[in-house]
């Protein structure tokens, strides 16, 4: 039944999406360059949020590539746009990996109202929004408690908490969080009952706060939200209850992450080639060298095909390759957005130079959650 359903959106989807991935990927690339470069200053200093070019992504297919057909699901063409973004803008990439999730969660509700409303909305980039998987992803692992708590009334629930930080959101946006229910004794293990849902952004009973600004990446529409007794319809319910979803739907949520990382060190290796020719002489005597990145680059993208080509995988072999290709990404993103800065000298040192945007962008995909010290957790403990 879902995958008729799923079959059905994807047939009623733009004739775009059923081009091969390097097209869709190119015309990322091409809308990149010619409309989102010229923005990436102010989505770094906030005083741009890019919802245009995002809505112009999605219409050239960005956000629907990796909605399961009859099944299986591939994440290759979304990490490959991803990336094709993240050359340009690090914040923009981040911002995609945000809209990435929020389909990939309504992709695989098993709520069938849901995926018919927002399947085809979330993956054409008409309904903007994000995740707010952050402290639930933490909490999963011992590192935070669930700041959100629900009970059971009629038709849906009612939530209340606040989450501190959720990015690409706005007044019409909806992103994908989780809560403990309050009203339930918990499961077979004794661990609280969890419930994944929508949020909608709209509710009069949901605050967006501005959050201070970040050392990178204001324009990224990151809020503080607060919950005050909203009330969730049993229609916004992606998984009750969450903890199956979310074993499903981890590995996309990480292995996405990737081409925020691609596109970023591929930015860097173009910056350290730039400054080349009046550099180079003395460039050599640096440890890294563009051609290491490039290698490095080429491993990473390898293994995260191979990785994306089978999201569903169950093995704990294949969770792991997973939580280890999403460190070493983090960690060579910061790698080369320092080499870079190194080989740039003074002039990248300049607030008008993109290498020390980089090099902020970079520390960002390190720590976005699942941050280095997370992942590191996650590996000790698997």
């Amino acid at each position: 039944m879902r995958e008729t359903i799923m079959g059905s959106l994807a047939l009623s989807r733009v004739d775009v999406l059923d081009q091969p991935a390097p097209s869709i990927a190119g015309e990322v690339a091409r809308i990149a360059r010619e409309q989102l470069a010229p923005l990436a200053a102010g989505i770094d200093d906030g005083s741009v949020y890019p919802v245009e070019v995002l809505r112009k992504f999605g219409e050239v297919g960005a956000w629907g590539s990796h909605v399961p057909h009859e099944g299986p699901a591939d994440l290759r063409c979304a990490i490959q746009a991803m990336a094709a973004i993240g050359e340009v803008c690090g914040a923009t990439a981040f911002m995609a990996w945000c809209q990435n999730t929020l389909v990939w969660y309504a992709a695989n509700s098993t709520n069938m109202k849901l995926a018919k409303r927002f399947g085809d909305a979330f993956s054409t980039g008409r309904v903007l929004g994000g995740t707010g998987l952050s402290n639930p992803m933490k909490s999963f692992f011992g590192i935070e408690k669930l700041k959100l708590k629900g009970r059971k009334v009629e038709g849906g629930y009612i939530v209340r908490g606040a989450l501190p930080w959720v990015s690409n959101l706005g007044p019409d946006h909806y992103f994908g969080t989780i809560f403990e229910r309050e009203d339930d004794q918990g499961t077979a293990n004794g661990e609280p009952g969890t419930v994944m849902f929508l949020a909608d952004c709209s509710d009069p009973a949901i605050t967006l706060t501005p959050c201070k600004p970040f050392l990178a990446m204001d324009g990224t529409g990151t809020y503080g939200v607060q919950f005050r007794d909203v009330f969730v319809p049993d229609e916004l319910i992606l998984a009750d209850p969450a903890g199956p979803f979310v074993k499903k739907i981890r590995a996309g949520f990480i292995l996405l992450q990737a081409g925020m990382a691609l596109g970023l060190i591929k930015d860097c290796i173009n910056i350290m080639g730039e400054v080349d020719g009046p550099l180079g002489h003395i460039n050599r005597y640096l440890p890294q060298q563009p051609v290491h990145f490039g290698d490095l680059a080429a491993e990473i993208e390898a293994e995260t095909m191979a990785l994306a080509r089978d999201p569903y995988n169950e093995e704990e072999t294949y969770w792991r390759k997973v939580i280890a290709l999403r460190l070493r990404a983090g960690e060579a993103s910061v790698a080369a957005a320092h080499a870079a800065m190194l080989h740039c000298g003074a002039r990248g040192y300049l607030m008008s130079h993109r290498a020390q945007r980089r090099l902020r962008e970079a520390y960002f995909v390190a720590i976005v959650t699942p941050a280095t010290k997370q992942l590191r957790k996650m590996l000790a403990d698997s």
